[in-house]
């Protein structure tokens, strides 16, 4: 029997067994004892396991709603409001890890815990009694598929149009081999768009959908990268507006443009994308924006009360008489460091593996008066923001359950130059 001592960053229980190996469960919570589990992973001084039969169980534990959370959202045996509390718990372990002292973050949700998410991807399944195709989903630490006939993450309207893809293959007796999965997104309006990957054949181009963001309505591709939470996302932005405070803005990692086009189309905006097809929509969505005279520019930046001056009519900026639109830029941002200056608020939102060290030294160089950085990585963004505390200070940190009944984070971090 190991008895579980805590929840580690990724999301398992973490015990030891009686000979000294550390032992990564899924299926346990803090002070629960696992009796039976089937090991997933098995190595030297660790293993990873599933817990299958479980001793004294936590006051913490609910009876999880799918029964296929152990591949979805592993954390449906959580009581939501510990949820939470876990959540701030680990940021502040993250942190301090890297010898960064914080206080307990303040944590935001809306709330909706089930039916949030807006793209969902299914594996298909073939059933050799009854020769059907069923949804699936593979098995946590295998690659088994295992049947599915209901899930209560997506919202409906995405299981509801997957059955109907399901039910129509199995209507002309098709098979479950010739296709690589089901990917399905779904905006605010109910609107599904997606298909099904065949194997052997490129991926298909799906048909764009759009969304509103604080007002702002935005292209993208269900096959690229867009939020997956929109309320909860909205939330954050709402907290990032707050901490613009230059009218030049450099949104670095923009993806198809919804954190700067949200929050600052109306100052001297510059969006730096790397992927093609992302950047693609981004040139569409800066294309909608609405462009604004250099004259307005400057009697709202009048309105704002600016109080650190800045000539608007220097060469390369604006002159009286242009129109300001946002500036999409093709290109890694590690790659268009002399698109930072000091005059800037910059923001940061880099995949897990975090940001490059050549654009944290080049931020550390120049001293952008602010740095706001959404991770949907703590770990990584810990890192990056201890080497910029050679410059900054953390204004706030503050953290967004995107994903509910999953050990995943979404973390804010606002730092200004000291």
């Amino acid at each position: 029997m190991i008895r579980v001592e805590k929840i580690i960053p990724g999301g398992q229980g973490l015990g030891t067994s009686n000979d000294g190996k550390k032992a990564f469960f899924w299926n346990a919570l803090p002070g629960e004892s696992v009796e039976e589990y089937t090991v997933t992973k098995n190595k030297s001084h660790y293993m990873e396991a599933i817990a299958t039969k479980i001793v004294n169980p936590s006051e913490h534990r609910v009876t999880p709603q799918d029964e296929c959370y152990l591949s979805t959202s592993p954390w449906q045996i959580i009581n939501y409001n510990y949820e939470l509390q876990l959540k701030q718990e680990l940021i502040t372990e993250i942190f301090r890890e890297h010898h960064i002292n914080i206080d307990t973050p303040k944590i935001f949700t809306d709330g909706k815990d089930y039916h949030y998410r807006n793209k969902m991807e299914y594996a298909l399944y073939w059933d050799h009694d009854t020769n059907r195709i069923h949804l699936a989903f593979h098995q946590r630490g295998s690659h088994r598929k295992i049947p599915i006939t209901n899930s209560s993450i997506e919202r409906p309207e995405i299981f509801a149009k997957a059955q109907q893809i399901i039910d129509g293959l199995n209507h002309n007796h098709d098979e479950a081999r010739r296709y690589q999965s089901l990917l399905l997104r779904c905006n605010q309006q109910g609107e599904v768009s997606g298909g099904l990957y065949e194997n052997k054949k490129p991926h298909p181009i799906f048909p764009t959908i759009s969304d509103t963001i604080l007002g702002h309505t935005y292209n993208y591709s269900p096959n690229g990268f867009f939020q997956i939470n929109l309320p909860v996302y909205e939330m954050a932005l709402k907290e990032i507006t707050q901490h613009i405070v230059t009218d030049e803005v450099l949104d670095l990692y923009s993806g198809v443009g919804t954190i700067g086009l949200s929050v600052a189309r109306d100052k001297s905006l510059t969006l730096v994308e790397s992927d093609k097809y992302a950047y693609s929509e981004l040139v569409e969505n800066c294309e909608r924006c609405n462009t604004i005279t250099f004259e307005e520019h400057v009697r709202r930046r009048g309105e704002r009360g600016a109080t650190e001056p800045r000539d608007d009519r220097r060469e390369g900026v604006f002159r009286e008489g242009d129109s300001i639109a946002p500036n999409p830029v093709l290109a890694k941002s590690e790659e268009v460091l002399n698109y930072i200056n000091h005059n800037q608020t910059v923001i940061l939102d880099p995949p897990r593996a975090g940001c490059d060290k050549k654009l944290i030294e080049k931020l550390l160089d120049v001293r952008p008066p602010k740095i706001i950085y959404l991770s949907c990585n703590p770990a990584t963004q810990a890192r990056d923001v201890k080497l910029l505390l050679e410059k900054y200070q953390i204004d706030e940190i503050k953290t967004f359950n995107f994903f509910p009944h999953t050990p995943h984070i979404e973390n804010l971090v606002v730092l200004s130059s000291i």
